[in-house]
């Protein structure tokens, strides 16, 4: 297969058209990866036990402080790559791309160093139970330690996704689904490894997709292969990408510490409740992959056309977004009305555990009213990091942690188990108050910034930055300005 059908330009074409068919297999593998999380989490409590479980269950909210950092930086390394893509700038695309590898390879290492060190206190900081922490030691220990690991899938997956390639990490992934399985069944039950075993399961298969993802890249991707000047390191673009990447990953620590405080208080109502958020929460994972598959497609969509100087574009793009999504949400809504009873029959027996379902039921249909914020929440934010500002994003994730904190210790002693069904919209609708205003805050600062030449009718914008000329950000396309 060629380069020319392996990358998609998504500076030119409908952008509804290409939304769609971009989001599509993203939304395939965000759906199968929570599908396969269902499984693992049934083999270890079917042949380790409850105990077991909760060791591993114990670990999600320090899981999500820690990767969901990690996570957020690959996707904000990535994010210039794209833009130097949109803008025809073959060289700058390699350039960030080999600048994106020394700093994945030195964030990892740093960060798998200190959290496989520091794990235990973080877990008697989270309040874990002194009867499973050993257990909870052990696995997220591995999970730590095998950082590397999934940094190199999260950061293969984004720049192929950068180049327009929404496919291969899916199928990648769907393949590292069905190897962890494999493998957990392998050395859970057969080599008696017990919840490290179900650890090592989940990084082999997350080094079998990542080293899947670069070797599609070197075969298929020409654009990729780079010179020995190339791969020399560049200090100030590793700046640049780290001033990009770290915002990325902050916000998501930010908003984890949130939903840590919410727990906090959850927990304070006692089992059923947990129990019905747990179950509410499983489920409603499965309906917010709509959102998180149009919001990735968005942070690619519009950094090409940053990169391309075609503004206009990305909020065509945020519009037809809007449009795909708000109709999903209300579809959504009206099946959580209908059948919430029965896709929570998954996870909780109604016969045995009447009140946990009800109360499961109440918080998931008050989350669904609110979905269309959620959207918001998702493709705003990621519209605007796609343009480059992705220091917006930790505004956001603190309006979202602040708003989880207020609702935890003043809405939760008050109202119960109803004030904690609020947390997440009220979360979403401080993030909205202030994403908005900071989406057309960044467009007009852009268009501040942009030029068109009388003299070339032909040539339709040119990007001045305020820091740095195009010319140092996207060398190629200014050579190319110069000489028409």
């Amino acid at each position: 297969m060629t380069q020319k059908n392996r990358t998609r330009d998504l500076t030119v074409g409908s952008p509804m058209k290409l939304i769609l068919s971009f989001a599509a297999p993203l939304l395939f593998g965000f759906l199968f990866q929570q599908f396969y999380s269902f499984v693992d989490t049934a083999i270890v409590g079917k042949y380790l036990g409850a105990s077991k479980l909760a060791a591993v269950g114990s670990t999600g909210s320090v899981n999500f402080l820690v990767l969901g950092f990690c996570q957020g930086a690959c996707s904000g390394f990535a994010i210039p790559i794209a833009q130097a893509f949109g803008a025809r700038d073959e060289h700058q695309v390699r350039k960030c791309v080999a600048a994106s590898t020394y700093l994945s390879a030195g964030v990892s290492f740093v960060i798998a160093a200190l959290t496989g060190w520091l794990c235990p206190a973080m877990l008697r900081l989270m309040n874990t139970p002194e009867a499973i922490i050993a257990d909870s030691v052990a696995y997220i220990r591995i999970i730590f330690l095998g950082i590397p690991v999934t940094i190199l899938y999260n950061m293969a997956s984004g720049i192929l996704r950068s180049l327009g390639d929404s496919r291969t990490p899916v199928y990648f992934l769907i393949l590292a689904s069905l190897v962890n399985v494999v493998l957990d069944l392998v050395l859970i039950v057969y080599a008696g490894m017990g919840v490290a075993g179900a650890a090592v399961a989940t990084l082999i298969s997350q080094l079998v997709s990542g080293l899947g993802c670069l070797i599609v890249m070197k075969r298929k991707f020409p654009i990729l292969r780079m010179s020995a000047e190339e791969w020399k390191p560049d200090g100030k673009l590793m700046k640049r990408l780290l001033m990009t990447g770290a915002p990325m990953g902050l916000q998501f620590s930010i908003t984890a510490i949130g939903s840590v405080i919410v727990q906090w208080s959850v927990n304070g109502l006692g089992v059923t409740a947990v129990a019905a958020v747990a179950a509410a929460g499983k489920l409603s994972m499965f309906f917010c992959c709509v959102f998180d598959a149009l919001a990735t497609t968005m942070a690619t969509y519009s950094g090409q056309n940053m990169g391309a100087g075609k503004i206009s574009r990305i909020t065509e793009g945020l519009k037809a977004s809007s449009i795909l999504g708000t109709i999903y949400c209300v579809l959504a809504f009206l099946v959580i009305l209908a059948a919430d009873r029965h896709l929570l029959g998954l996870f909780v027996d109604a016969g045995k555990e009447p009140e946990v379902m009800n109360m499961a039921s109440r918080f998931i249909r008050i989350n669904a009213a609110f979905y269309i914020p959620l959207l918001f929440v998702n493709i705003v934010r990621l519209s605007i990091q796609g343009m480059g500002y992705t220091r917006v994003a930790m505004g956001a994730g603190a309006f979202e942690m602040a708003a989880r904190t207020a609702v935890a210790l003043l809405l939760v002693p008050l109202m119960k188990f109803d004030g904690a069904c609020l947390a997440n919209p009220a979360a979403w609708i401080m993030a909205d108050l202030f994403l908005f205003p900071c989406y057309f805050r960044c467009l007009r600062m852009v268009r501040q910034r942009l030029q068109i030449p009388r003299e070339k009718p032909g040539l339709q914008i040119v990007l001045k930055w305020q820091n740095w000329s195009a010319a140092h950000r996207f060398p190629g396309r200014a050579a190319r300005i110069r000489k028409s």
